[in-house]
């Protein structure tokens, strides 16, 4: 179940890949954070590009500096990276009603996801 304190507004997603199941559970998202369902949440500071590449195409994406970098321990006693405090988290539409969330530990702001450290894949749009 997600934290209580979770905006109104925020997107809910289920998780579906297996990283997704065993590490962040289900999770919510808007332009200022996202939560994952330990109720543990990483804040925007802002939205720094609107586009990335994935396997080598250009996609539509939300490139975000998290605030406060970290990397908290989820479910399973799991890190959300593991190797290193989360800098940048980025999301795309993966097609078919799936959303896929990349993190990343770097000081610039990641341009593909050949640098990510950890991806989920979530089933967008659903009900909380």
């Amino acid at each position: 179940m997600l934290s209580a304190a979770s905006p109104s507004w925020a997107d809910a997603y289920k998780a579906v890949s297996n990283t997704a199941m065993s590490v962040t559970g289900d999770i919510s998202m808007d332009d200022f954070s996202i939560t994952f369902e330990t109720g543990d949440e990483l804040s925007f500071s802002n939205l720094v590009a609107d586009h990335f590449i994935v396997d080598g195409e250009r996609v539509p994406a939300s490139v975000y500096r998290v605030a406060d970098p970290s990397d908290p321990e989820l479910l399973n006693g799991n890190r959300l990276c593991g190797s290193g405090p989360v800098t940048y988290v980025v999301d795309w539409s993966a097609g078919d009603g799936l959303a896929a969330i990349a993190v990343f530990t770097g000081h610039h702001a990641p341009k593909s996801s050949d640098e990510m450290c950890a991806s989920y894949t979530f089933e967008e749009g659903v009900e909380e």
